[in-house]
Order: C-alpha cells, then sequence, then structure tokens
C-alpha cells in the first residue's frame, strides 16, 4: 500500500508541472532560430574546408527564408513566444541581404542595353526554336554557352536577322545588334582540364554610347556529393577570369555567362569584389524544370545592372535571363 501511494505521489508531482515539455520545445525552436540567423548573417566565417562547406551552404543561402517561414509555422502551432522572439533574427537579416531582390526595378534610362544570358545546352533539341525565343526579348546583346555543331549553324541563321554581327571562340557566343571588334579568346581553362578545352572569349561592342567591353564565360560545372562541393576547377576558372577582367583597359565592361555559382558563393569572389550585379529580382535559372539557383549571371563594371529576370523555358535545362544595364 505504501509503494502505490509513494507512486501516487510521483504521478501528481510529475502532473503539477504541465507545459515544461511545450517550454522545452519551444526554447529548442529559439535556438534553431539564433542559428539560422548567424548563419545567413555570417556565412563567411563558416569554414570552407572540408568539403567546401561555406561555398555550399552560400549556394542556397535564398532558401533560408523558406527555413524560417518552416520555423515561425512551428512555433505558431506550438504557441512559443520565446521562438517567436527569436524569429525576429533571421526575419531581419533575410530581409535585410535579399529583401531588396524583391522590389521591382527601376525603370529603364537613356543609357543602357538590354541583355540576355542563356546556356543552351549542348543536347538542345530545338536550337532554331531557342534562337527565335532570345531574339523575340529584342535584347542588344545574347549571350551563348554550350554551342556545338551542329547546332551552331542553326543559332546563326535563326540570329542572323535580329543580330547582325556575332562571334563564337570554342562554346561560347556573343550576338549583338551593334557592331564588334577585338574579339578575343579568353584562357580560363583550368590546369587538370586538357587542351582544346574554350569557354572564355571578349569582344568590344561599339554601342550608340561608347565601346563596352563584354565578356562571355562558361565556368567548370560543380558537383555535390558526400564529400561535399567539388567547385575546385570552377574556383581556379573564376580567379583566371578575374585576372583578365581586372587588367581590361576598355571601359565599361559587362560580363555575361553562365558561372555555375551564385553570386553570393565565395569562389565567385574574384568576379564579385569588382564586378556589380543585379539590384533586383532573383531570376533562379537552373534546373529549368524547378529552378533553385540563378548560376547564370549579369555583371557589369562602370555600369549598373538592374533588375534581373528570368525568361520563358526553352529547349536547354537553363532559363535564360534578361536585365537591363545601365553605362555609367
Amino acid at each position: 500500500m505504501a509503494e502505490r501511494a509513494g507512486n501516487g505521489a510521483v504521478a501528481a508531482e510529475t502532473s503539477v508541472v504541465p507545459g515544461v515539455g511545450k517550454r522545452r520545445r519551444g526554447w529548442v525552436l529559439a535556438g534553431l532560430a539564433v542559428v539560422l540567423g548567424g548563419v545567413l548573417g555570417f556565412h563567411r566565417l563558416v569554414p570552407n574546408r572540408p568539403g567546401r562547406l561555406g561555398s555550399l551552404i552560400e549556394s542556397f543561402l535564398p532558401w533560408g527564408g523558406a527555413l524560417v517561414i518552416i520555423l515561425l509555422v512551428v512555433a505558431l502551432v506550438r504557441r512559443s513566444a520565446v521562438a517567436l522572439v527569436a524569429l525576429l533574427l533571421p526575419v531581419g537579416v533575410w530581409v535585410d541581404t535579399f529583401g531588396g531582390l524583391l522590389l521591382p526595378g527601376e525603370e529603364g534610362g537613356g543609357r543602357e542595353l538590354v541583355v540576355v544570358q542563356h546556356n543552351v545546352s549542348d543536347e538542345n533539341r530545338d536550337p532554331a526554336g531557342t534562337a527565335r525565343a532570345l531574339a523575340d526579348s529584342g535584347a542588344d546583346l545574347v549571350a551563348l554557352e554550350e554551342l556545338v555543331d551542329p547546332q551552331l549553324a542553326a543559332y546563326e541563321k535563326a540570329l542572323a536577322a535580329d543580330y547582325p554581327h556575332h562571334v563564337v571562340r570554342g562554346t561560347v557566343g556573343l550576338w549583338s545588334k551593334h557592331p564588334l571588334s577585338g574579339d578575343q579568346v579568353v584562357d580560363i581553362k583550368p590546369r587538370s582540364i586538357e587542351k582544346g578545352w574554350s569557354r572564355g572569349l571578349r569582344a568590344v561592342v561599339r554601342s550608340p554610347y561608347g565601346d563596352v567591353a563584354a565578356y562571355v564565360a562558361h565556368l567548370p560545372s560543380v558537383r555535390v556529393g558526400v564529400g561535399g562541393l567539388a567547385s575546385q576547377r570552377r574556383d581556379e576558372s573564376a580567379a583566371l577570369l578575374g585576372r583578365a577582367i581586372a587588367d581590361e583597359s576598355v571601359e565599361p565592361v559587362i560580363l555575361l555567362g553562365d558561372l555555375n555559382g551564385v553570386v553570393e558563393d565565395r569562389g565567385l569572389r574574384p568576379l564579385t569584389s569588382q564586378l556589380a550585379f543585379a539590384e533586383s529580382g532573383f531570376a533562379f535559372s537552373f534546373p529549368a524544370a524547378f529552378p533553385l539557383a540563378r548560376i547564370d549571371q549579369v555583371m557589369a563594371r562602370s555600369a549598373a545592372v538592374g533588375h534581373i529576370r528570368t525568361l520563358p523555358a526553352t529547349g536547354s535545362d537553363h532559363l535564360p535571363v534578361a536585365a537591363r544595364v545601365a553605362l555609367e
């Protein structure tokens, strides 16, 4: 009998502290919110070894907003005030970092070029249709990557009427409504890749507003595996391209390309440290079926890249992106 009473007392004691589990879960949610805010705000402090963890996190940084929403829903269901207060941190950091991209772009001015960037895919089954869709954008410049035979001839034929000037080097090309000169290969080949790999070009656009140095580049692909992010070749290629652009004597400079990285990725720092990028618009471009990130980029120096947007899908696994570049 005494033993039963003792057990009953323990049960009674437990029952008089309702909500302890809920409060603990609230503090767990609050802790997760603080960690998420820290990662969003101080991602540069995340080490890149092993597995280029920092670059991997930065590749999907905008999606931190989705994690904030999930935590917010859970906090509301749990009715946790402490978690809701803690969520103010990641919300504030995300809005400060990415909120501007949600704003509409400013109206176009006089001294600007409309540009389109598109990795057309070497497996594109409708190059002519893709070319017509890009021409319908009315862009001044169209940069294409993964140009291979026999599709190249189809692009040249379909774009000829709207873009009388073009240059192709290796597997990248630039089509322009304005005359081009001084075109040359830009060597961005990593040392570990065999000869014959050519994915960079430079040309001077004789625009109505003066000369513009235009670069088109396709940096090496990255892969995500059990060992993390394999981006060594991409990073090396970005450094080579950064050096070439740093030595460029013509201003302004516009870079168009599939850089296989987002602008937050530290692997692209040789480029983002000296070039401006879009002020508004997310324009997630890859993969086309369910875009997760914008790895197709428009950057500029001595010019401002305005609102960037995606264009309708083509026969590629990338979406085209378009932007207005205001020249200084």
